[in-house]
């Protein structure tokens, strides 16, 4: 949608609009003229064939030219989303031994770094992307940074491990957005914690207490559930229920102002991650379009001209 980056130069159409009202109050007045010349038939012999309307199309187009060379002084412009140069995002993987169930094929795991690399490949260049990796405890595998293959690399060399710490996730994760450089902003980047996980904490600090330092930073959480409630793992030869846990990670995204997904295939992940990245770290700026309303405006200038030529022989 266009806006006006100076609309008090829209004051400029007035005197447009006046000349418009004096151009139809001529017109009335010669029209008046021509009705008091009594004599049609010598009218008809001394006045050359008229114009019809074709008359108007020089006077319009001049006008139109006028009022478009006036919204330009205006400086119309549209508002287009640009990556910010600091939005970050932080990617917090669990790496628990419950991942290795075969609910999302091939694995949970598996599904999750497969959908975790297409989202690091279709990320913009300009987001800071940062790796964190979860189990008993969390730590940051890749700190913020543009380089996203390493990441990428990262997520290949990724090991499951015992325990799932969601709480400890979210607290590293919040480290890795302190860490990010301030380059002059007097405000914290604007950041996002992408967590994915199969939901149940066993360790660490419990998820509404870090949900709670999250949302004091104004860093919004969307978690992605892993998984179905007939997952299992096996362990000694016995088939362990590893059900997902969807209404934990839910309440951490409700608490963060983030969002909630539960994928069940590698296919819905590609979906979510797709969404995710088209929405994340985006600002509104204007451009300015001066330049176009100048060429339309010309355009219409020639129109004008070559009307006028064509029935008057004389530029407007």
């Amino acid at each position: 949608m266009i806006r006006f980056l100076s609309p008090v130069w829209l004051l400029a159409l007035i005197p447009v609009v006046l000349l418009a009202v004096a151009y139809v109050w001529a017109q009335r007045r010669r029209r008046a003229y021509v009705v008091r010349f009594t004599n049609v038939e010598l009218l008809r012999s001394v006045a050359p064939k008229g114009l019809g309307w074709r008359r108007h199309l020089a006077p319009v187009a001049l006008l139109a030219t006028l009022s478009i060379l006036a919204l330009g002084m205006a400086k119309p412009a549209v508002d287009r989303d640009e990556p910010l140069e600091r939005a970050t995002i932080v990617l917090a993987i669990d790496v628990s031994l419950s991942m290795k169930a075969t609910d999302v094929e091939p694995t949970r795991f598996a599904a999750a770094k497969n959908a975790a690399k297409l989202f690091v490949d279709e990320l913009p260049e300009t987001y800071n992307l940062a790796l964190v990796a979860f189990a008993g405890n969390a730590r940051v595998v890749v700190s913020p940074t543009k380089e996203h293959a390493q990441v990428a690399s990262a997520i290949d060399n990724l090991e499951l491990q015992e325990s799932t710490a969601i709480g400890e996730a979210i607290f590293a994760s919040l480290d890795a957005i302190a860490s990010v450089p301030a380059d002059g902003a007097d405000s914290p980047p604007p950041a996002r914690i992408v967590l994915l996980s199969d939901g149940y904490t066993t360790a660490g600090r419990p998820n509404t207490e870090a949900a709670d330092a999250a949302s004091a930073a104004r860093v919004p959480v969307t978690t992605i559930a892993f998984g179905t409630s007939e997952g299992t793992v096996m362990v000694e030869d016995a088939a362990v229920p590893v059900p997902v846990d969807g209404a934990a990670l839910e309440e951490v995204a409700e608490q963060t102002a983030g969002s909630f997904y539960s994928a069940v295939n590698a296919d819905e992940l590609k979906d979510i991650y797709t969404d995710l990245g088209s929405s994340i770290g985006h600002r509104t700026k204007a451009h300015d379009i001066t330049r176009w309303f100048i060429g339309v405006a010309l355009l219409g200038a020639l129109l004008a001209s070559a009307f006028s030529l064509r029935w008057t022989s004389r530029l407007p």
